[in-house]
């Protein structure tokens, strides 16, 4: 049976204090290098925006909004549950017991998870550099675009063969 982006569920893990940003980080490579991409979605760790005054200063910094806990939008099987519940820093799924209980449209309306996606002036065909990671400073033409991922594909050019190669959005400009 062929599981489909549609069964994917958002479910909440419970991290170490402070390690929201790692935990992400650690699951997003282990999708990447099992090509989990079809059953693990997308992490998030939710932030908002707040306004501080330090010293007569305002500053609009990033929070989070929920300590100590990363979103994952996820087909839940076995094996996700294995990469997720092994990730360094996580110490569980929220749910009774050991039993992942995925958010209701609800709570997922409530905690504006939808907010998320990200609106890209981006589109295939568009030239652009890579700004940040392993391809930095290297120019490619968007071949595809995948919205619910938040990534661009782009052809590098490697040992004179076009290569694809997927990056975040946050991590190409235009040139």
């Amino acid at each position: 049976m062929a599981e489909s982006s549609a069964e994917a569920r958002w479910y909440v893990v419970h991290t170490y204090s402070g390690y929201e940003n790692k935990v992400k980080a650690d699951l997003e490579k282990t999708i990447k290098n099992r090509s989990l991409q079809d059953t693990i979605l997308a992490v998030e760790v939710p932030v908002q925006d707040v306004v501080e005054l330090r010293n007569g200063v305002k500053k609009v910094v990033q929070k989070k909004m929920f300590p100590g806990y990363v979103i994952i939008q996820m087909i839940m099987n076995d094996d996700t549950w294995y990469v997720v519940r092994n990730t360094r820093g996580v110490t569980g799924f929220v749910g009774p017991g050991s039993k992942p209980v995925p958010l209701s449209q609800e709570e997922i309306d409530r905690m504006g998870i939808r907010d998320l996606e990200t609106v890209v002036d981006l589109k295939v065909g568009d030239t652009v550099t890579v700004v940040s990671g392993v391809w930095e400073g290297t120019a490619g033409m968007i071949k595809s675009i995948n919205q619910g991922k938040q990534t661009v594909t782009i052809h590098v050019d490697i040992f004179g063969r076009e290569t694809p190669v997927e990056l975040g959005f946050a991590e190409v400009r235009h040139m």
